[in-house]
């Protein structure tokens, strides 16, 4: 077994919220472990609210956990995220440079990339056009045609597989399968157990901001599921 490139130790991560009287900690991760190493390809399920995309923002750095441990490897991790950072009055050239750096791009390396990104969002004229005059399905395009430029070690997804209309939808899903199949670890958030199966060679199932339970993909969708039939008492911590 070779080491961990990423590993969490009983991690939480804790906002604060507002209360009709004062306020308080929400903690949307309590208690979660989990290791991943290199080449790894780990599907996430759990309900809404369970705190699937504030673990990734905290693998991604984004977050720094309240308590417990992460420990990463000198590994670059990249949450895809659409629309990172857009600017309603900026332009999609415009919002694209921007976007860009937000995703840990150099603007060298992201002004380097505009003509990818230009034709594969299929924006034509509208890529130098204000962005408030884009409908939601040019900004989902001109928001993954950016992403998709990220090349990191680690790739983070966070339910983006169905992005514009069917033609486009086609497009980037052949685009994000390349990525995934590249050998490229990954940590993958879906409701779709087809998904899981597909890409996923390990899953983890989290519920009230805890693991429950980690492990081959067919016993955490079962168990999974089996706690959803039986209701919301059999999942609580």
């Amino acid at each position: 077994m070779s080491e961990p490139i990423i590993r969490l130790d009983n991690v939480g991560v804790a906002f604060n919220a507002q209360l009709r009287v004062g306020s308080s900690r929400f903690w949307a991760l309590e208690d979660v472990s989990l290791t991943l190493e290199r080449g790894e390809r780990l599907g996430v399920v759990g309900r809404n609210g369970s705190g699937k995309s504030t673990l990734l923002r905290t693998i991604a750095g984004i977050i720094t956990p309240d308590r417990g441990r992460l420990t990463r490897a000198p590994v670059s991790c990249q949450l895809l995220s659409l629309a990172l950072g857009f600017v309603p009055h900026l332009s999609g050239r415009d919002n694209a440079v921007l976007s860009g750096l937000m995703l840990g791009l150099r603007r060298r390396e992201i002004v380097r990339c505009l003509p990818a990104i230009l034709e594969f969002s299929e924006l034509g004229d509208f890529f130098d056009q204000p962005i408030s005059s884009y409908s939601t399905g040019m900004l989902m395009r001109l928001g993954f045609s950016v992403a998709i430029q990220v090349d990191p070690d680690v790739l983070l997804i966070d339910e983006v597989l169905a992005v514009g209309d069917a033609e486009f939808q086609q497009k980037s899903g052949a685009a994000l399968r390349e990525r995934i199949n590249s050998g490229k670890t990954i940590v993958f958030v879906s409701h779709g157990d087809a998904q899981i199966r597909q890409i996923c060679d390990r899953a983890l199932w989290i519920e009230h901001g805890r693991s429950m339970l980690e492990g081959e993909v067919d016993d955490v969708l079962a168990a999974y599921h089996a706690a959803l039939q039986a209701g919301p008492a059999a999942a609580s911590p």
